[in-house]
């Protein structure tokens, strides 16, 4: 029986809305400028809020695995994140992740076998005005709600397997190799 809570209406119809557990790596999503400082640093996610603030209506489950800049991401935060994945009683899973290094977690997660998992992140820091990590976040819940199991990489628009993408770092963009 699906609870009330978890059913909304779409024209006449009934959909079930599914929960979705967000874990957070860090990233440039998650930067925040400290002028006294000078230097970018990766800060407590925002991200379920500004998603809430656009209408999403799904529930997020939220976990911050880390809070780290991608290229400072170890063998043993990637084991954490994966543990996390594994445990988790739900199917569909997001996980906020930093550019340089989202393939090479995407491709680590390859072997999770009966959820669906997108990696996403930003260019540019979610709480800038120009960020494209609102648009990258939804962008990879749509795909998460319409993909078959798998693990893939939501950036630029596009949907990706983790053995057909590249960073363009020139370009700002990701890209099939």
């Amino acid at each position: 029986m699906v609870a009330a809570d978890q059913v909304k209406i779409v024209g006449k119809k009934q959909v079930q809305s599914v929960t979705i557990k967000l874990l957070t790596m860090g990233g440039t999503i998650d930067k925040d400028y400290f002028d006294s400082l000078s230097e970018y640093k990766v800060v407590e996610s925002v991200l379920a809020d500004e998603i809430a603030r656009i209408g999403i209506a799904e529930k997020f489950d939220v976990e911050p695995i880390c809070y780290k800049d991608s290229l400072e991401i170890t063998a043993e935060d990637r084991e954490n994140l994966k543990s996390a994945i594994e445990a988790c009683p739900h199917k569909n899973i997001l996980v906020s992740h930093g550019t340089d290094t989202m393939v090479e977690t995407a491709t680590f997660l390859e072997g999770i076998t009966g959820k669906t998992i997108v990696l996403f992140g930003a260019m540019r820091p979610l709480r800038f005005k120009d960020t494209d990590g609102l648009f990258n976040a939804a962008f990879a819940i749509g795909a998460l709600k319409s993909s078959k199991q798998g693990v893939y990489v939501a950036m630029s628009c596009q949907l990706f397997s983790p053995d057909q993408v590249v960073k363009n770092r020139a370009e700002s963009r990701f890209e099939l190799k």
